[in-house]
């Protein structure tokens, strides 16, 4: 970094209005930064200093004793002031040695006018200094920004990118992929890189699962050192670390440099990600093909994934097939284009957050449907639990413009091992996503269907039709007759382990009139409807009635509810 755009006191002192100023106290701080020039007369100023501003005075406010004095300067220096210059005359005519005692002890400059001098003059010249100092920052900031962004554009970007920012900041940078080896620039020899090794994987320990990329940096003291340590990434994903090894505090210039040079590396991240996600897709290909059981020679297996075939099909995995829906008919600006644009970019971003969650994708992609076969590659938290948040992670993604106005309805098959019966783990996940529309759950497991299992198998267009009649016939004749609700009625009451509160209030009926329609359902269906036979075999004809009229059976959302 260019110390000049850094205003210290040690260079304040050197302006003629401070030729008559005498350092008293604290002169081993005379590098500290000077953001602004205030003149503060009052004891109370809880809010006046934000820090780094050098703080001019007659002492009129610390003037009345000495404990008020140093109770003053205390307060000045855990507001990280820059530093405190008196003018001695009418209401302070000496500084006491406690005063100075305390300065020298936190390295705070304690400075002195011994004649008058008018802080207006002082606040113009300072200030003018410090904002062309502040533009000169902010046009090198730029300049340096755009030569990052350059770099990225080139060879071995990052590697350049990182060696430009150890130069511009004057600092030792570490750059940690979590997915790579340490890169160091400038280079260390081994036994100066495995205390910082080992410093950064206490860190890592210590915050993983909380940085998220666009994370302010984290200060650290390390050695006598300040690390700044910055997360890079994007797609709510961190991919690797960049640590600035300071012999100094960080500036203000050092942290955005920091910034810019963290953001135009993920972006090269992301532009070799989305190259590598292209490639993926052309070689997935086949997943399409072995969901479909058009692959059942293990030897074509074997050629098309390669040398790590073995460990592959001996993982668990779960077909996950993902539809994609657009609620809100947003329309985009040239259909095909940018509907490829989104099903690719989304299939990124899940790749992204499974690996997360140590899951292995394999993607394909048919019309408005992703289907991913996810390899666990282990873990300590049991893969279903990891996918599961995998999967809700991927839903509650609404801060990527892209993705934000997609709902995602998901149905997932049960646990395999052997890539050949992911056929039937595909079926599974078709059967799970079929009964969204009876569950309105926008992820369901196929462990989670319970008798629609069963009546899946039954659906041949007479066997299920011919069950709802036997059981549930006289009902159905009657609400279509009448315009009644009984089926609903009936399936909320035994839902609810015929709780009649329950059910009122999840009709949305008052008590009364659930008790005459239970007089009316018994009436039909015989009294003793409610025998455990029957109350299995109406539970099950029900089920199947929602299975093939879902909107038949959906619960009100008024009070207007015919009776």
């Amino acid at each position: 970094m260019d110390w000049e755009l850094v205003f210290t006191i040690r260079e304040a002192l050197k302006r003629p209005l401070f030729a008559d100023a005498k350092v008293v106290g604290g002169s081993s701080g005379l590098d500290r930064a000077i953001r602004w020039v205030h003149v503060l007369e009052s004891a109370s100023f809880e809010s006046l200093i934000h820090g780094q501003e050098m703080i001019l005075t007659t002492g009129i406010g610390m003037s009345a004793d000495l404990p008020t004095s140093l109770e003053f300067l205390e307060y000045l220096i855990h507001k990280n002031a820059a530093c405190l210059c008196i003018e001695l005359g009418t209401y302070f005519s000496a500084v006491p040695e406690e005063l100075v005692s305390l300065a020298d002890q936190h390295d705070f400059p304690l400075i002195v006018f011994n004649r008058t001098v008018r802080f207006v003059d002082i606040t113009l010249d300072l200030h003018s200094l410090i904002i062309n100092r502040h533009h000169r920052m902010l046009g090198e900031l730029e300049s340096i920004s755009r030569e990052f962004h350059r770099l990225t554009l080139t060879s071995q970007g990052t590697v350049k990118v990182l060696q430009l920012l150890s130069r511009s900041t004057r600092t030792q940078i570490l750059y940690m992929q979590l997915q790579g080896k340490p890169q160091f620039f400038p280079s260390l020899p081994p036994e100066e890189q495995e205390p910082l090794l080992r410093f950064f994987s206490a860190f890592y320990e210590e915050m993983e699962g909380v940085h998220q990329p666009d994370a302010t940096p984290s200060f650290r003291e390390f050695g006598g050192k300040t690390v700044a340590l910055k997360p890079v990434g994007a797609l709510d994903q961190t991919w690797a670390y960049i640590l600035m090894v300071c012999p100094h505090k960080p500036q203000e210039f050092d942290c955005l440099l920091l910034d810019s040079a963290s953001l135009s590396i993920a972006q090269e991240l992301l532009r070799t990600r989305y190259m590598e996600e292209r490639k993926l897709f052309s070689e997935n290909l086949w997943v399409d093909e072995l969901i479909n059981g058009r692959i059942d020679d293990e030897n074509r297996l074997k050629s098309l994934i390669g040398p790590d075939f073995g460990v592959v099909n001996e993982l668990a995995y779960r077909v996950c097939l993902i539809e994609i829906e657009n609620p809100r008919n947003v329309k985009w600006n040239s259909s095909e284009n940018e509907w490829e644009s989104i099903t690719f970019h989304l299939s990124l971003v899940l790749r992204s957050i499974f690996e997360k969650y140590s899951l292995r994708p394999l993607i394909t992609l048919k019309n408005n449907r992703l289907t991913v076969i996810a390899l666990d590659i282990q873990s300590k938290v049991p893969g279903r639990t990891r996918l599961q948040q995998a999967l809700e992670a991927l839903q509650n993604i609404r801060s990527d413009e892209k993705l934000k106005d997609l709902q995602l309805v998901i149905g997932v098959g049960k646990s395999h091992t052997q890539l050949k019966n992911a056929p039937a783990g595909y079926r599974e996940a078709v059967q799970a996503l079929s009964l969204y529309p009876c569950h309105q759950k926008p992820t369901l497991f196929y462990e989670e269907l319970g008798v629609f299992q069963l009546l899946l198998s039954l659906n041949d267009g007479k066997t299920l039709q011919n069950f709802i009649r036997t059981y549930l016939g006289p009902l159905i004749d009657h609400d279509q007759q009448k315009g009644s609700e009984l089926l609903l009625t009936l399936r909320v009451y035994l839902d609810h382990d015929g709780s009649k509160q329950i059910a009122a209030r999840k009709l949305f009926i008052v008590r009364q009139s659930l008790y005459y329609r239970l007089d009316k359902i018994t009436e039909l269906l015989g009294e003793d409807f409610m025998s455990p036979e029957n109350r299995i075999s109406i539970q099950v004809a029900l089920r199947a009635y929602q299975f093939l009229y879902p909107e038949k059976l959906t619960l009100p959302s008024s009070r207007s509810v015919p009776l």
